[in-house]
């Protein structure tokens, strides 16, 4: 075979570069092959080294494992950083570094489990609680003031008293509905519009120049004042109570410590401008009660919105559909909360939680009120010839107007100062106080704040005093208790969210404030005296609800580390029969928890499998049997 170079290149640099190489010129094709870079190695090589590796990265394993995950949680501010942030105008990379570090911040507050679509979500639904909270603290500053005008303050503890048989009726509806085949949202329209309807009528007959406003004899016979007081007092109740047992089966524990925070500083904003409508036009309190019953109509259309865009899920996810026509549950009836309240020691903690501090807070409210009462009587006291001088016993005088509308502007800028307060802990502490304290911590945290605050009117026991107790303690039962206490429903069954809820936040709550009300009912005849013996009381209650706080962040975490549903269908009261009848339905599924699709499916292929590895037998000489692979 010929050496001759077939393209020949005469150029200087052409000889340049082959007298560069060495060799004969003709030997053009024979050039050295030896590089720095190591040759492949074969097969029995690759092996041999693939088998030593594995016995000697077993033991750097571990420090690899760990390099990468630090490498993963190692922000690269650049990678990170869209390319609109280096590019365009200043304004427009202003505008990137703000974005990224206001994401920066939200995701500080409240963490991975609520991104940006969840918090629509949250919005959404916390849009219904705006409107139901707005709605309620406008009425409820209304509340005293339309009642001591028109009944006198002294029949307050006996109106809490009374509003106990009223919600006991209202809850006995609740429940039977809950009985009902009707969804869980529209009881949301049914409640809704009855309030709205039994609110304007209020706003009418307050109007009336003899049952109203306008007659300014106080008396305890008139009813208009002790039907308008057990309204305001069930319509908290419920309504309240219906949202929570609806949003706790609507989202997962994580998600509910990110976005309950979210829901009540949202509701929060509510409590704000309701307040401050009353403080604004605290002397038209029927239009007033119209504006509230407006509200009630515009829950109804939130909720709706959230439905329409959402749906109805538990937990966010939408069950599984079956074929086969489940076993319809058969009523309970009403009395199924108080069993499941009386089976369950989880069950009477939470009540504790919900309920047992509203003792405390009553006797705290009412002492507040008797001295704003005789502060705004002696500032405008009522004379001789105003409709509210009582000839007959000249001790026992009415309210004035401008009495009774500065109580009402005062119970207005109570209701703004407490939800200012409230509003900024939940925006800003809620989430982060639950998602760095934990829950157990977390629920010690108020009934520890209300014996200190109980201390401390007894040693100071003045109106300003009193005044921020209150604002302390209410704004923390908004921003602290009651989405902690919410969270303790999510290891039960749906039964305890709504049956046993139900009584718990309407029954339970009355009947707490209700016992607070035999307390300063007991010792109304002063300030001084209430302050004494209420304050005890008080602190005995705190002592308690840091005990059971304490029992009850141990069993949270402990239902929740375990899987345990409180009433749940792992009871000793569920049938085997049923949990075959629950199977039966679950396998009918195309996909089942399981992943498997269909049972007699599987049942011919392992036929068919038998029938050729049958087939596929051979004998062999010696007499043993070969099975050849299919």
């Amino acid at each position: 075979m010929s050496s001759h170079d077939p393209f020949p290149m005469s150029s200087k640099q052409a000889q340049k570069l082959a007298a560069s190489v060495g060799g004969d010129s003709e030997d053009w094709h024979a050039m050295n092959t030896t590089t720095a870079v190591e040759a492949p190695k074969t097969n029995a090589e690759t092996f041999s080294d693939d088998k030593q590796g594995l016995v000697s990265s077993k033991n750097a394993h571990d420090f690899d494992q760990d390099s990468d995950d630090e490498e993963e949680e190692q922000d690269d501010d650049f990678l990170d950083t869209p390319l609109s942030a280096f590019r365009g105008s200043p304004w427009q990379r202003n505008k990137e570094r703000i974005k990224k570090q206001l994401l920066k911040v939200y995701t500080r507050l409240y963490g991975e489990q609520l991104p940006p679509a969840e918090m629509l979500r949250t919005l959404c639904l916390a849009s219904t609680l705006f409107f139901m909270i707005g709605g309620y603290w406008l009425l409820r500053s209304l509340k005293d003031p339309v009642l001591t005008a028109l009944c006198g303050i002294s029949v307050i503890p006996k109106a809490k008293m009374l509003s106990v048989f009223v919600v006991l009726g209202v809850v006995t509806i609740y429940n039977h509905l809950l009985d009902t085949n009707i969804p869980r949202h529209h009881l949301f329209y049914i409640f809704g519009t009855f309030y709205s309807f039994l609110f304007t009528v209020i706003a009418l007959l307050l109007m009336h120049p003899t049952l109203g406003l306008p007659n300014q004899q106080a008396s305890p016979y008139r009813l208009l004042g002790w039907i308008s007081y057990c309204s305001i007092e069930s319509f908290g109740s419920v309504m309240v109570s219906l949202f929570w047992s609806f949003a706790n089966s609507n989202f997962s524990l994580e998600t509910a410590k990110a976005s309950y925070g979210v829901m009540v500083a949202t509701a929060q904003v509510g409590s704000i401008l309701g307040p401050t409508f009353v403080n604004q036009y605290g002397k038209y309190p029927a239009k007033c009660y119209l504006v509230g019953a407006f509200c009630m109509l515009l829950l109804q259309g939130t909720m709706y919105m959230y439905i329409s865009t959402y749906g109805v899920y538990a937990n966010g996810s939408p069950p599984a559909s079956s074929d086969a026509a489940p076993k319809k549950k058969q009523a309970a009836g009403v009395l199924e909360g108080l069993s499941l309240f009386w089976k369950y020691d989880y069950v009477k903690g939470i009540f504790a939680i919900s309920c047992l501090f509203m003792v405390e807070v009553t006797i705290v409210d009412y002492t507040m009120k008797m001295l704003a009462k005789e502060y705004f009587t002696g500032l405008h006291p009522c004379t001789e010839e105003m409709t509210c001088w009582n000839h007959e016993d000249t001790s026992n005088h009415g309210m004035s107007l401008d009495a009774t509308a500065g109580f009402t502007t005062f119970m207005g800028l109570f209701g703004q100062a407490t939800n200012t307060l409230s509003f900024l802990l939940s925006l800003l502490g809620t989430s982060a106080v639950i998602r760095y304290l934990g829950l157990r911590l977390t629920l010690l945290l108020f009934p520890t704040l209300c014996l200190a605050v109980i201390i401390f009117v007894r040693v100071h026991p003045t109106l300003y005093v009193v005044f921020g107790a209150m604002m302390l303690l209410k704004a923390n039962s908004y921003a602290l208790n009651n989405p902690t206490k919410e969270m303790l429903y999510q290891p039960t069954s749906s039964a305890v969210k709504y049956k046993a809820k139900s009584w718990i936040d309407i029954f339970g709550a009355r009947g707490s404030k209700a016992l607070g009300s035999v307390v300063t009912n007991a010792f109304s005849d002063s300030a001084s005296n209430l302050v004494a013996n209420g304050s005890l009381v008080g602190m005995a209650v705190a002592s308690f609800l840091i005990w059971n706080a304490r029992f009850m962040g141990n069993k949270f975490d402990e239902y929740v580390s375990t899987g345990h549903i409180v009433g749940g269908d792992d009871d000793e009261e569920l049938k085997e029969s049923d949990g075959v009848q629950m199977a039966m339905v679950q396998n009918d599924n195309v996909d089942t928890s399981c992943a498997i699709d269909n049972d007699d499916d599987y049942d011919d292929e392992e036929e068919e499998e038998e029938s050729d590895s049958e087939e596929a037998k051979e004998t062999t000489g010696d007499g043993t049997a070969r099975i050849t692979q299919v």
